[in-house]
């Protein structure tokens, strides 16, 4: 009888897959768990992010190191001397702006010598002759008035700069109810203009009235021209509140540019985001009597 020839089992070569299977399984469970307890710092990837875009699409910026964590910065103290250098240079431009304004808003009075815009770096004038705003004595504003300060209004309420109104009279003696000297005209003059101003938009605490009398002429009192051109209501437009104080102490026509004025005026009035009329030349201040 013939023997039955047992057949040779063949090996399996794919065993391995089982075994590499089972190690993609657990390697993929390992990265799940290691993701599943991690966070993203979203910092750093934004950092990382702008860093690579830079490198590839802005060279001059391939040259930075990447920053890792918070970037501080080398200094907090500012450059005392340029913060200052811009900040005169906006106070200057703000002045220069109103003092534009002014003209081209009264270019008529001003050709005619009712109404003078003079000033520098830390204030300006804005002389007005006491005719145009008030009848002799009196210091109630007449129809004329009304519509000049509201132009004027309209200029200055934009701005933050502070503002002091003085009153000036000739050396012809007043002695009444009202007025028992030209003191109490001068000022009540210039409280008058203030109070018009307020109505018409500017801020009061921006505000002050000075009345100086027949003290401060800036012409001569024996003619009538002269007394004339003493009888003035004037506008100053100061840098600052330390400026506005100092030129009010002396007044406008006494008071100069001098160094410690400009010490004083290195930190500018706050301006508004608002269009404002182009910078121009600034006439020189008014001398001295």
């Amino acid at each position: 009888m013939a023997r039955r020839r047992h057949q040779e089992e063949h090996e399996n070569h794919e065993r391995w897959l089982v075994s590499y299977a089972d190690f993609i399984t657990l390697l993929f469970a390992f990265f799940v768990v290691m993701y599943s307890i991690s966070s993203i710092n979203d910092g750093k990837y934004k950092i990382l992010s702008e860093s690579l875009t830079g490198v590839f699409n802005q060279p001059d910026r391939a040259i930075k190191p990447i920053p890792i964590g918070e970037e501080r910065p080398r200094t907090t103290e500012p450059d005392r001397s340029l913060v200052e250098e811009q900040s005169q240079g906006a106070a200057s431009d703000t002045l220069q702006n109103i003092a534009d304004s002014v003209r081209e808003a009264f270019g008529d009075l001003i050709a005619s010598d009712q109404l003078t815009v003079r000033g520098n770096e830390l204030w300006i004038e804005i002389e007005l002759s006491s005719s145009l705003l008030f009848s002799s004595g009196d210091a109630l504003p007449n129809n004329a008035a009304f519509d000049i300060i509201e132009k004027i209004a309209k200029i200055l309420a934009p701005y933050e700069n502070p503002v002091h109104v003085e009153g000036f009279t000739d050396n012809l003696p007043i002695q009444t109810a009202q007025f028992p000297t030209n003191w109490e005209l001068s000022t009540a003059r210039a409280a008058s203009i203030v109070r018009m101003l307020t109505l018409d938009g500017v801020k009061p605490s921006r505000m002050a009235a000075v009345g100086y009398g027949e003290f401060q002429p800036v012409a001569d009192n024996a003619t009538a021209e002269g007394r004339a051109r003493n009888r003035r209501v004037v506008l100053v437009v100061s840098r600052n509140l330390d400026i506005r104080r100092s030129v009010s102490g002396v007044g406008s026509g006494n008071a100069q540019p001098d160094a410690a004025l400009r010490r004083a005026g290195t930190q500018p009035a706050a301006t508004p985001d608002a269009q404002v009329p182009q910078a121009g030349t600034v006439n020189p201040p008014s001398p001295v009597p």
